[in-house]
C-alpha cells in the first residue's frame, strides 16, 4: 500500500482498478478544511492523462513493478526489439511509446518497466543528441535575439531552434517534450 504522503513523480498506483503513473503532484492546504494532494496521472494502458485530487492519508495499491536496463536493438515488423545484458529479447508494439519512439537509435540504453510480465513503460534518457538535416540559414549577427526557426532532424521530427543553428549541426533535444535544449 502507498499513501498520498509517499507520492513521487514516476511511481505507479492503482486507482479504481486502473494502473496510473504519477506525472506531477502538489500538496495543497486550503485555508479551511484538511490538506489535499493534487496529482496529474497517466493511464498506463489507455494513455489518457487526468488530474485528480486526493485527501491526505488516502491509501492506494502499489503494483509490483520491475525495471530492467536494456539496449534498443532493431525494428521487426510492427515491433521494437530490446535486448538486455543476458541477451534476452523484449518486444513492444510500435506506437505505444508515442513521441519517444522517434528518439530511439540503435544501441541506445533505455529502461523498460514491467508489471505482471507486461511492459508498461520505456524510459529514455532525458536528452539525446541528433543531427539537423535541414534548416534555413540564419543571417549573420542574429545570434543575440530569442527568435526560433524550424529545423528538420535526422529522425524526421521538426523542432524550433535558434537562428545560429545550421544544417549538419548536432543539437540536444529533450526526449520528454521534443524541444531544443542546446547545441552539442
Amino acid at each position: 500500500m502507498i499513501s498520498t504522503t509517499d507520492f513521487a513523480n514516476g511511481i505507479y498506483i492503482e486507482v479504481n482498478e486502473k494502473l496510473y503513473k504519477i506525472l506531477w503532484f502538489q500538496h495543497h492546504k486550503p485555508g479551511k478544511g484538511g490538506a489535499i494532494m493534487r496529482a496529474k496521472l497517466k493511464d498506463v494502458f489507455g494513455g489518457a492523462t487526468i488530474e485528480r485530487t486526493f485527501r491526505m492519508g488516502e491509501k492506494f495499491v502499489s503494483p509490483e513493478v520491475t525495471s530492467t536496463a536494456v539496449n534498443f536493438s532493431y525494428e521487426m515488423g510492427d515491433s521494437l526489439v530490446f535486448i538486455d545484458s543476458e541477451y534476452e529479447e523484449h518486444q513492444i508494439k510500435k506506437g505505444i511509446m508515442g513521441l519517444s519512439e522517434k528518439f530511439l537509435a540503435e544501441g541506445m540504453k533505455v529502461i523498460i518497466v514491467r508489471t505482471q510480465n507486461q511492459i508498461i513503460d520505456v524510459e529514455l534518457p532525458p536528452s539525446v543528441e541528433i543531427a539537423v538535416e535541414y534548416t534555413e540559414p540564419g543571417a549573420k549577427g542574429d545570434t543575440v535575439t530569442n527568435v526560433l526557426k524550424p529545423a528538420k532532424l535526422k529522425n524526421g521530427l521538426e523542432v524550433k531552434v535558434p537562428l545560429f543553428i545550421n544544417a549538419g549541426d548536432v543539437i540536444k533535444v529533450d526526449t520528454r517534450t521534443g524541444k531544443y535544449i542546446e547545441r552539442a
